[in-house]
């Protein structure tokens, strides 16, 4: 029992400390490349935090674990909301401005209706799966057009200060983003096999696992960002990454675990976390739109309040663990 819980921990440790290391050099390289900085915000760094889950969630199928697989995007998805924009808000209000962020969130929406409606039969299939992916793929070829054109906006300001202030050459761009997605696949391997072998441990199901202690895990990158952006002021950067985060677990990470085999959710996914993660992405919608045009701000209320959802569902998460 020792040696999972050790990989588990080391594994999580890892895979933040090469998570961080890969945005880095892909960013940079992506600059090198001549990506406009919308294009690095929304896709590299928005959808790099991601890769986590992508690791995990992937390696999972492949090693025969899919409930793992959907319980770390989901319970990522809700972590994200919860406890990343949630206690960043609660440490500082959030102003809200950004075309493209407001833009984002009701795709987010939309995104997250589709999969429920893929989770009525309690399977996500291959079919399911190539169609999650295919909306990524327009998403980002929707973005890239959109980035063609020079509109001021307040989160490609924020991008742009960020790689300014983070130069890096070109080699050590390219070393950083190689080594860091090395190391994600090995802290991903680490991490799938310890929560595997602690699920059976206690006897729990790998869904429990998924959703709890590897989707927290999963999530830290992004709230070690979100930190780092309000330390910066960097108000659009936090839900920048929480709403492409989201969008890049619930389309490309179910979708490549459904690709590669398909995954049986149960009924429990559909009435208890896709629920929990729908309500949540209402929330952060209505507490981040200002219908009249102006800059809104998330306040401390509003923040701490999706933070108790979100401990409020992690303890029923527990409860079931241990009523099993």
């Amino acid at each position: 029992m020792l040696m999972p819980v050790l990989a588990v921990l080391l594994g999580l440790v890892l895979l933040i400390w090469s998570a961080e290391k890969f945005i880095d050099g892909a960013a940079a390289t992506s600059r090198w490349l001549g990506l406009s900085p919308l294009l690095i915000g929304m896709l590299v760094i928005g959808f790099g935090t991601s890769a986590p889950e992508m690791m995990v969630s992937v390696l999972a199928a492949i090693q025969g674990s899919p409930g793992l697989a959907v319980g770390n995007a989901y319970g990522s998805n809700i972590a994200n909301i919860g406890l990343v924009l949630g206690a960043v808000a609660l440490l500082a209000p959030l102003a809200v401005d950004s075309g493209v962020v407001r833009r984002e969130m009701p795709v987010l929406l939309a995104v997250t209706l589709l999969t429920g409606w893929m989770l009525l039969d309690g399977w996500v299939s291959r079919w399911e799966a190539v169609l999650l992916l295919a909306v990524l793929v327009l998403l980002i070829t929707i973005s890239i057009i959109y980035s063609r054109s020079s509109q001021d906006d307040a989160f490609v300001d924020e991008v742009s200060a960020i790689l300014e202030n983070q130069p890096m050459s070109r080699g050590n761009a390219l070393m950083w983003t190689l080594v860091g997605l090395t190391l994600l696949i090995i802290s991903s391997r680490l991490l799938v096999w310890g929560a595997v072998d602690i699920a059976v441990a206690f006897g729990v199901s790998e869904l429990i696992i998924g959703l709890t202690v590897v989707a927290i895990g999963t999530s830290l990158p992004e709230l070690a960002s979100s930190i780092s952006a309000l330390r910066r002021k960097e108000h659009e950067m936090v839900l920048g990454n929480v709403v492409g985060s989201n969008l890049f677990n619930t389309l490309g990470v179910v979708g490549l675990a459904g690709i590669i085999v398909p995954i049986e959710t149960g009924s429990e996914v559909l009435t208890r976390d896709w629920l929990v993660m729908l309500v949540m992405t209402v929330m952060m919608m209505l507490f981040a739109f200002s219908w009249r045009g102006r800059t809104r701000l998330i306040n401390r209320w509003e923040g701490g309040f999706l933070l108790l959802v979100f401990v409020a569902y992690t303890l029923y998460m527990i409860s079931v663990v241990v009523a099993s």
